[in-house]
């Protein structure tokens, strides 16, 4: 990987390890020959417009008094408010939260929702702490950003370690603060304060959509086709499911407890109970056990890391035998493993429009907030699988135009709608 122009890295970034912002600016370097007259505002995408760390001082259920690093990243808002989930882990950096923040303008422009890009985090093990803990944090953080976010400025959302009981405290004291209730200040809130139906299941049924547009241009059968899945959460698990009743082959999930595998395929609507009484797929019934590198070298059709960043290398790739690989995680392929596996011919779907299916129907929550008026969950569905079709097919399009990879096409298609709408607003003043 290319080392990343200094003047790129923030002085708070360190040189010596710049993290995923690294990552995400090799990506607009790629971009950039493809740009035309737009390049000369490719600076824009490499510097967040706005970065906000904050103390979140709370005190324990022991009395102590413990402070967390909390973080809100807005990328850019040239075509909207910002938008991206908050996420709540031990290992959370800037660097992370950053590229994350871009990783979402990307998103949204290659969608063509109208919204930025940004994102949040808190440095903390939510397993370590109470409910009570948890929500006090949520809501001092929530207090602290109070001021960038906002249903026309920045809207959070659920990510990884939180979900719609924290969005439910942020809103709450979003509204307290501001006299008012807001409810379009976050999305992926509980459907009785304004959350839309088909949101949870939304990110794995968008990556069960684009699976199936790649599929049918690759001349691949869904039927029998063999499928395999990191994760088993809400993103592969729907996926898994959606697949499964489509009469494709599920031969194995790879989670945090271990991997299960089964060549004539596995019961998910069995596994999906088993895991959730034992909380996890290890020592499921009707399956064999088989290592991370084994499951990463099973022969595939399609193949979904639905787990976390970084998952997939160059001490990995090389054992990756898949025709079609779709990104069901943000970051799951470093620029390296891409090179690799893109050389074997395997078509890879990127994270920014495979995973877009949650943002998407996320908009249809912030839209629905806006005039109080809620969609069934068929309508929902519904737009948002002409949604996801459509920027398939517009990535798609550019990645034939231009030869190039889906990734650089998806990219292409995102940084134009980004700086072409930075150009026509100027610059103020």
């Amino acid at each position: 990987m290319a080392e990343p122009h200094p003047q790129h890295l923030p002085s708070y970034l360190d040189p010596a390890n710049p993290g995923p912002w690294a990552i995400y600016l090799e990506q607009v370097d790629r971009v950039t020959p493809y740009l035309g007259p737009l390049a000369r505002w490719v600076e824009t995408l490499k510097r967040p417009k706005r970065i906000l760390v904050v103390d979140v001082p709370v005190e324990l259920d022991n009395g102590t008094i413990a402070h967390f690093e909390g973080y809100r990243v807005q990328h850019n808002t040239s075509r909207g408010p910002g938008k991206g989930g908050v996420r709540f882990h031990q290992n959370v950096t800037l660097s992370e939260v950053m590229a994350l923040s871009a990783w979402m303008s990307v998103k949204s422009a290659a969608v063509n929702l109208p919204f930025g890009g940004a994102k949040g985090g808190i440095r903390i093990d939510p397993r370590q702490y109470s409910m009570g803990e948890l929500e006090r944090i949520t809501r001092r953080y929530t207090s602290e950003i109070g001021d960038i976010i906002g249903p026309n400025k920045d809207i959070p959302a659920p990510d990884v370690n939180t979900n719609a009981q924290v969005m439910a405290w942020m809103m709450d004291t979003y509204s307290m603060n501001s006299g008012r209730t807001t409810t379009g200040v976050v999305t992926g809130k509980p459907v009785s304060l304004g959350g839309s139906l088909g949101r949870v299941a939304a990110t794995g049924r968008g990556v069960y959509v684009v699976a199936c547009e790649a599929a049918r241009e690759s001349g691949i059968e869904i039927k029998d086709a063999r499928i395999a899945i990191q994760g088993f959460g809400n993103v592969g698990g729907t996926a898994a499911q959606l697949f499964h009743e489509a009469g494709a082959k599920v031969i194995a999930v790879y989670d945090h407890t271990g991997v299960v595998h089964n060549e004539r395929g596995l019961n998910v609507p069995a596994l999906q109970n088993y895991v959730h009484e034992h909380g996890g797929v290890a020592g499921a019934p009707d399956a064999d056990t088989m290592t991370p590198k084994e499951f990463w070298s099973l022969e595939t059709e399609i193949l979904i890391p639905a787990a976390l960043e970084g998952q997939i290398t160059r001490d990995n790739a090389d054992l990756i035998h898949t025709r079609i690989l779709v990104e069901g995680a943000n970051g799951p392929t470093t620029p390296e493993a891409d090179d690799i596996i893109s050389a074997k011919g395997t078509m890879i779907i990127p994270d920014v429009v495979a995973n877009a299916g949650g943002v998407t129907v996320s908009y249809f929550e912030w839209v629905q907030d806006f005039s109080s008026f809620f969609w069934t969950e068929q309508e929902i569905n519904h737009r948002l699988e002409a949604m996801m079709r459509s920027a398939y097919g517009s990535m798609s399009k550019v990645a034939r135009e231009h030869s190039v990879s889906l990734r650089t096409a998806a990219f292409i298609v995102a940084c134009s709608r980004i700086l072409e709408a930075r150009q026509v607003r100027g610059l103020y003043p």
